[in-house]
């Protein structure tokens, strides 16, 4: 039987579909929808604060994460991710590491979140942003 650990990471690496042409957007698609349903409960503040740490973290695995910090603009929140994920996918010329990279961000956000709301209440906020049958790139449908 899966963790909620599990099953948590498990859907934020299938979220994005490796190849895909546009996962930058499909990256930025995710968060947004997810910030939405973070911020109803934490506020502003609580998501930026706990994006810096996630970001801080992650940069340890992906360098480059370090210029990927969130803008002031509700509207433009992801720009800076957005930039950091497409410059890294021309760099390194696939998506494989920006994928990882957004998908370690993802998780450890949701890892610290977890360990302040419990595993039950950040998954139901995960199926609340990407709905219980989240479908990747490919419209096929995520098993939970």
């Amino acid at each position: 039987m899966q963790t909620s650990t599990q099953l948590r990471h498990q859907t934020i690496n299938k979220l994005i579909n490796p190849h895909s042409a546009s996962n930058a957007d499909a990256a930025i698609l995710a968060w947004e929808q997810f910030s939405v349903q973070v911020i109803s409960i934490v506020g502003v503040g609580g998501f930026n604060s706990l994006y810096a740490r996630s970001i801080f973290l992650s940069q340890k695995t992906y360098p480059w994460l370090a210029d990927c910090a969130l803008t002031a603009q509700t509207k433009q929140r992801f720009v800076e991710l957005k930039t950091c994920l497409e410059a890294q996918a021309l760099k390194d010329k696939t998506a494989e590491h920006t994928i990882a990279a957004n998908n370690l961000l993802l998780i450890t956000f949701t890892d610290i979140m977890a360990s302040i709301i419990g595993d039950q209440l950040t998954l139901n906020i995960l199926h609340t942003a990407w709905g219980d049958n989240a479908l990747d790139k490919n419209g096929k449908e995520l098993k939970k």
